[in-house]
């Protein structure tokens, strides 16, 4: 074993020891931890972690403690994995995204023995935001062309290339200091750290069992935790959270709320059962109502959030079929419906929204009760910032969509996070 090789394993004993960490310890674990000559610094494919032997040592070891937990970071996080889309799109901004998002929760532990190397990305202002609500942020900036509030400034000197693989950055701003965000996306061009060969590793691989592996990873780490008398941090207690696909409870709350209702009728035989001397009623199915979608417009739920919404919603009026799908567009009020019915299959495509406002999601219960709306269900698509005191009157089943804010807890109904849509 060489000198750095001792010092990551060092490492790895170091956090697998820590209170804050201990959750964290099937992670660390996972796939192989490697020291290798020639790379830059590091880099994770989502599974596997690759360290620099020159790079390793350059650092002290509370920094390599930092190196260490930022790699696995990225992969309980499912940065590499997860978010494929988001590195097709822009690699190096989603890239720069994920590092903010990895770096916030090992800069908030507050732990002098768990540092970042010199110049790692990280700024307040992204405090508990998700990879998707960076990245959007950051793609807007560009748009602009850098311009704009950059948040908190402060970082040391401009982005430079490290060279980097996989989509880990770890040099590039200014310490443990704050990211001045106005040089990091003025300065974007000269900004080079990813190597997209090892986010094509990372793709290739089975998202669905390296999701499995993961999610057992973190009980068994949660549960060793808890025995040990060790504690987490929020971002660790959300994951250790069960995962729920969006997509399956929305179509089981929709379809369970929406089950054709049946009767029978003697006046007219089961014609296939009466070719067997069985004579049974024939079944009478009656129409089902309407579906309300209420869509929050306050401007922080993307384009492409919506189109799987509405794809997906879609998809299962087809399967129910409604008598008619009512939408709702609605800030502080609601602005606007629109009324679909028969054909669902171009809804997605059909969505006008209207207002873009605050939020108040009260405004919809009190619409529908004065405009007497009756429905089978009603399906609240929000990113879950809403006013502290929300009255729902409305008496029919209700499920909450929530796009962002986790936290959130709804008066009445169901919840459901809809992951990857931050």
């Amino acid at each position: 074993m060489t000198k750095q090789e001792t010092r990551l394993k060092k490492a790895h004993v170091f956090l697998l020891k820590h209170p804050k960490v201990q959750a964290l310890g099937g992670i660390i674990l996972m796939g192989t931890n490697e020291v290798v000559k020639g790379i830059p610094t590091a880099y994770t494919d989502g599974l596997n972690k690759r360290y620099g032997e020159e790079f390793l040592a350059k650092l002290k070891d509370e920094e390599i403690n930092g190196l260490v937990l930022h790699e696995n970071g990225h992969v309980f996080f499912r940065h590499v994995t997860h978010q494929k889309k988001l590195f097709k799109e822009d690699p190096k901004l989603a890239n720069i995204a994920a590092d903010f998002v990895v770096n916030d929760m090992i800069v908030e532990m507050g732990d002098k023995n768990i540092v970042l190397p010199e110049g790692a990305l990280y700024n307040p202002m992204f405090h508990n935001w998700s990879m998707v609500k960076v990245y959007n942020y950051l793609k807007e900036r560009k748009k602009e062309g850098g311009k704009g509030q950059g948040g908190q400034g402060g970082g040391q000197g401009q982005p430079q290339d490290n060279g980097s693989q996989g989509g880990e950055p770890i040099n590039n701003s200014g310490g443990q200091g704050i990211t001045d965000i106005d040089q990091l996306m003025n300065n974007l061009n000269n900004y080079d750290s990813l190597d997209k060969h090892d986010y094509e590793a990372g793709s290739e691989m089975d998202e669905k069992k390296v999701g499995e592996a993961i999610d057992k990873a973190l009980r068994e780490g949660g549960l060793l935790a808890g025995i040990l008398g060790g504690n987490r941090n929020r971002q660790i207690e959300q994951l250790l959270e069960p995962k729920v696909d969006w997509r399956e409870a929305l179509r089981d709350f929709v379809m369970a709320q929406c089950a054709g209702r049946s009767d029978y009728s003697w006046r007219q035989f089961n014609k296939r059962q009466v070719a067997n001397d069985i004579y049974m009623p024939t079944v009478i199915n009656e129409t089902i109502g309407e579906i309300v979608v209420a869509i929050d417009t306050s401007g922080s739920i993307g384009g492409v959030q919506l189109t799987e919404f509405a794809s997906e919603l879609a998809s299962i009026c087809d399967s129910v079929t409604p008598d008619k799908v009512r939408v709702l567009w609605w800030d502080t009020k609601v602005h606007g419906e629109q009324l679909f019915q028969g054909n669902y299959a171009g809804l997605a495509h059909m969505l006008k929204p209207v207002g873009g406002g605050g939020t108040i999601v009260s405004c919809v219960s009190e619409y529908l009760n004065k405009k007497a709306i009756k429905s089978e269900c009603v399906v609240v698509f929000t990113d879950g910032y809403l006013e502290d005191k929300i009255e729902w009157n409305h008496s029919d089943p209700v499920l909450w969509m929530v796009t962002q804010n986790t936290h959130f807890e709804p008066p009445v109904g169901k919840k459901v996070i809809m992951e990857g849509g931050e």
